[in-house]
């Protein structure tokens, strides 16, 4: 027999040997299948404002131009009083388009641009929305830092693995078992965006004076996290 042989003939019983181990091992029993959730509360920490502006014309050129100008001097305002974490700054959505006439003819042009502020700091970031006059107030939302968030995502996976405890332990009893080892176990947390207030914004905006601070009031988040998996009755 060749060494190709040979190298072919013990592959091949391996193969057939881990086959055969594959078809012994015996299906697993009393398995149990479970998940457990802990949710926590807490006050919204972040403040995110969206200023927009429109223009319309005939010349798509001179529409650009003056929402530039606009989007321009709203950002110099604005970049005054960032600071990182605080009141962070960027432009949103900038857009052109055409608009139509009833036999399809492009009868003008129609154009937006977009402010975001956004941070930890209510009074400055409502304090420079309102000192910013070549913009009106589109929107605004709260949301949870990434600091907060955090912090209660421990406290939530914390109650959420007692719960699956518990839980766990009850269901073994409940079918005449002393307990539980356990298989396999994922954890998943929920990701609370930013919540809006569009309609209430939108109306303070119109009516919000220079050098005046937007009132704002922020609710609360609940951040959840859910552990799910399987233990082995015992």
């Amino acid at each position: 027999m060749t060494r190709l042989s040979r190298l072919l003939a013990a592959g091949a019983l391996a193969l057939a040997a881990a086959g055969a181990s594959a078809q012994t091992v015996p299906p697993p029993q009393n398995v149990l299948q479970l998940q457990a959730s802990g949710t926590v509360e807490v006050q919204q920490d972040l403040l995110m404002m969206s200023l927009t502006t429109s223009r319309d014309g005939s010349d798509p050129a001179a529409v650009q131009a003056q929402l530039k100008a606009a989007l321009d001097a709203a950002l110099a305002e604005a970049k005054r009083n960032a600071q990182p974490g605080q009141l962070d700054v960027r432009t949103g959505n900038f857009a052109l388009y055409p608009r139509h006439n009833r036999d399809g003819k492009i009868a003008g042009w129609t154009g937006s641009a977009e402010l975001v502020l956004e941070g930890r700091d209510f009074a400055r970031i409502t304090q420079t929305a309102g000192r910013i006059n070549t913009m009106t107030l589109g929107g605004v939302s709260f949301g949870l830092s990434r600091e907060q968030r955090a912090k209660v995502e421990g406290d939530a996976q914390a109650q959420a693995i007692e719960r699956f405890k518990a839980r766990a332990t009850e269901l073994a009893r409940g079918f005449g078992f002393s307990g539980y080892t356990l298989r396999e176990v994922a954890v998943n947390a929920n990701e609370p965006g930013f919540m809006p207030r569009m309609r209430m914004a939108a109306q303070e905006g119109r009516v919000a004076a220079a050098d005046a601070s937007v009132p704002v009031e922020p609710g609360r988040s609940a951040v959840t996290v859910t552990v799910s998996g399987s233990v082995q009755l015992r």
